[in-house]
């Protein structure tokens, strides 16, 4: 279970992904066939339902091109 404190900064992380999706002009298809994620889960993530995993952040930035630490920027606003 997610705390309630955390909510907020996976709502930002999520945001930021797909701000970052469709800066590039990608359908949540066409991301979730580049990094191997089923497409349902992509979009969990960017609502900020679930928490990722390293792993899962390192194949959303290969993806899409991106370091790592580009893809946890949450102060975009």
């Amino acid at each position: 279970m997610i705390r309630q404190s955390d909510k907020g900064n996976l709502k930002k992380l999520g945001t930021n992904i797909k701000r970052l999706r469709e800066a590039k002009n990608l359908s949540l298809r066409e991301l979730s066939y580049a990094c191997d994620i089923d497409n349902s889960k992509i979009s969990k993530i960017e609502k900020g339902q679930i928490n990722i995993t390293f792993t899962t952040i390192l194949q959303l930035a290969k993806a899409l091109e991106i370091s790592p630490s580009e893809l946890l920027k949450t102060d975009y606003e």
